[in-house]
């Protein structure tokens, strides 16, 4: 009976150290999860020994680390497991609320001291969106679809909300590698660039020395964004002005001379029927502001008034409309702008507000509905 007992207590601590091993990281690790963990322990050393954008790779990598840690699934304990404490806070990579957040805060400390000191830079910056297209293109050699490849493209040719929220639309599948992608490619610069300069240019061309950008003032630092926004509150100003007035009558006929050049009384000249210029932008920017508001306006309303109703009664309200829908995304949002214009007759503003508004109402719906 005895041995009988220590045999029945062997097997019960057998089974327990088992089971135990069963739910440890150990027993679940993959090498996908090594590869993972190890990219997170790299992007980790590089914040902080080399301080390469710590703000940005640090919680990438702590966040590689967390999502790669091996689990016995069924635990509540994965990101992609409902009621888990990482599948909350995940909600903010799905619904968007991080990238807001952290570009918040890194605008708010970023540093404007080469830019206010050469402002040519300005154009460099514009000339790299072109490798969108490039990206493009490879993207598409390497076999990925041409939603997927939007998809790579997007990454540098925006920043990382918009390369999320583009994602999210195209291929949500990917929304995660893009996301990481999206955050981390610029942090990695100083990492990739040497050894493709190094490749692209001779010896002599980086040795010529460059001349040091000047000392930006603290002055200059302050009145940037201060001048911003007063620039940004002004023509946001004159907007709203072109609704009430404008110093001529924007469709009079030979307000000045023709094709003048920009003078104190017509600011930014005239055309080629002496109308002032500046008149018709002020009253072609308030007709600007009035359509783009009624359109968004219109999908807001009628969009969220579609999705709550699928939402709510389900089945077959639910199918009829969300195909309804569907049939609507599946036009080119343009094609179809350009269809109901057609329809209802050019030449209308309410003809243009409609027709926009309905390309709105199904992302809307969508949305809502979710």
């Amino acid at each position: 009976m005895l041995l009988l007992s220590s045999y029945s207590f062997g097997e019960f601590l057998g089974q327990a150290v088992e089971s135990f091993w069963h739910f440890t990281g150990f027993y679940n690790c993959s090498w996908t999860n090594l590869v993972m963990l190890a990219v997170g322990c790299f992007f980790v050393w590089l914040a902080i020994k080399k301080n390469f954008e710590p703000l940005l790779l640090v919680p990438i990598g702590f966040g590689m680390l967390v999502g790669n840690i091996p689990f016995q699934t069924g635990m509540e304990i994965g990101i992609y497991e409902p009621g888990s404490v990482l599948n909350i806070l995940y909600n903010g990579v799905e619904k968007g609320w991080y990238p807001p957040l952290v570009f918040l805060g890194v605008g708010a400390m970023t540093d404007f001291s080469a830019l206010l000191a050469n402002p040519k830079l300005m154009v460099i910056g514009g000339a790299a969106q072109f490798g969108i297209f490039g990206a493009y293109m490879l993207a598409l050699l390497c076999g990925f679809d041409p939603l997927s490849a939007g998809c790579v493209a997007i990454i540098g040719g925006a920043d990382g909300p918009t390369a999320i929220f583009t994602t999210s639309k195209l291929n949500p599948a990917l929304l995660g590698a893009v996301a990481v992608s999206a955050y981390s490619y610029m942090a990695l610069i100083p990492l990739i660039q040497p050894p493709i300069m190094r490749l692209l240019t001779t010896d002599k061309e980086r040795k010529i020395k460059m001349k040091p950008a000047r000392v930006v003032s603290q002055n200059e630092k302050i009145l940037f964004p201060i001048v911003g926004l007063i620039l940004t509150c002004f023509l946001t100003a004159l907007i709203l002005l072109g609704f009430f007035w404008t110093p001529y009558d924007p469709e009079a006929m030979m307000a000045g001379p023709k094709l003048q050049g920009p003078t104190w009384q017509h600011l930014m000249g005239t055309d080629k029927f002496g109308r002032d210029i500046f008149s018709r932008v002020l009253r072609g920017a308030g007709s600007t502001f009035t359509i783009a508001a009624a359109v968004v306006a219109i999908g807001a309303v009628f969009g969220t008034a579609v999705g709550a109703l699928t939402g709510y009664f389900g089945g077959i309200v639910d199918e009829a409309l969300m195909r309804l829908n569907d049939a609507l995304t599946a036009f080119p949002s343009i094609l179809l702008a350009l269809v109901v214009i057609s329809i209802l007759g050019p030449g209308k503003k309410f003809n243009v507000i409609l027709a926009l508004g309905l390309v709105f109402i199904p992302s809307f719906a969508r949305v809502t509905r979710t």
